[in-house]
């Protein structure tokens, strides 16, 4: 039954997408790029719902909105609203009455009146400065009463438009950064390297003459499963695992302690520098399917700072 039900609601879905008028819908967004003062969104019962999230994404994306419900307004808040404002009306049959009483006193204040209905012939179509249908099939409900598509198409449109209204305006990641400090979204956003690296006496480091046996203490005491080798300015010249002491023991467990580290370490390292994001050096780190880099080393002009593990990342991210 739910795969039939699930692809009963793409199909309608699909006569959303097919059947959506995007003149209109252009027309539309150009209203709201244009609009000099706030975006009030309003509408009842799961209309409602629906309006209230799109207020509350728009505000997190750069845009002035707000949600106004149609009570409220009526009641006293419909003082807010100023000529410069948009006010968008959420209904599927457009003929809602608590919407109906609203609309002139909004026009009163010289207001441009934007209406979603999925009937074009409705009362609050024909009465908005502009207005769109929302193509809908039926409801997924059996008896088709029960806001079920309308209100998925409803939402999409919406989010349509909040995204096109960021890239209009040229929303930037850090600018969705300062609206998020808080939160997973907002950790994944600010939060860098230099917040999570090892650094300073904590590093494991060695230089490109040590020999392996007078530097197992370093990489054993550091608990950080790498040593990092450096020349004499600090350069990284390379980076040497417990994996690369595991299997040089293998090859050669005779004189593999009197080694030097220029000839054990790997000279060929990926790394990262303290600026980047956490889940940009993430990204850096699982870079190839086949073979996850576990620590990552962060450098600036060549020099080593710090060192990220990816335990830090994931203790991070929890």
């Amino acid at each position: 039954m739910l795969k039939q039900l699930l692809e009963t609601q793409k199909q309608y879905l699909d006569y959303f997408f097919d059947s959506i008028d995007l003149n209109i819908a252009e027309k539309i967004l150009e209203t709201l790029v244009n609009c000099k003062g706030s975006i009030f969104f309003t509408g009842v019962g799961k209309s409602g719902i629906i309006a209230e999230k799109l207020a509350m994404t728009m505000i997190s994306v750069g845009t002035k909105a707000f949600y106004l419900p149609p009570t409220n307004a009526l009641h006293g808040d419909i003082g807010i609203l100023s000529e410069e404002d948009v006010f968008v009306f959420l209904s599927k049959s457009g003929e809602t009455k608590e919407l109906l009483s609203l609309l002139p006193f909004v026009k009163q204040r010289k207001v441009k009146v934007i209406s979603w209905v999925s009937r074009s012939s409705s009362s609050l179509a024909k009465r908005s400065d502009c207005s769109i249908t929302l193509p809908l099939a039926r409801e997924l409900c059996p008896f088709d009463l029960a806001p079920t598509t309308s209100a998925v198409i409803q939402l999409i449109f919406g989010d349509v438009l909040a995204v096109a209204l960021m890239k209009r305006k040229s929303f930037s990641l850090q600018d969705y950064a300062k609206n998020h400090p808080a939160g997973s979204i907002g950790s994944r956003i600010t939060q860098t390297v230099d917040d999570i690296m090892v650094s300073g006496k904590d590093l494991p480091v060695c230089c490109t003459g040590d020999k392996l046996k007078d530097v197992l203490v370093e990489l054993t005491n550091k608990r950080c499963g790498c040593l990092l080798v450096v020349d004499k300015t600090k350069k990284l010249c390379g980076i040497f695992t417990d994996g690369d002491l595991r299997r040089a023991l293998q090859e050669n467990p005779n004189s593999i302690l009197d080694e030097e580290m220029q000839s054990l370490m790997t000279k060929n390292f990926l790394s990262v520098v303290k600026q980047k994001l956490v889940h940009e050096a993430a990204e850096v780190m699982q870079r190839d399917s086949s073979k996850w880099v576990m620590m990552l080393p962060v450098v600036e002009e060549n020099k080593l700072v710090g060192l990220v593990r990816m335990h830090d990342i994931i203790n991070f991210n929890l």
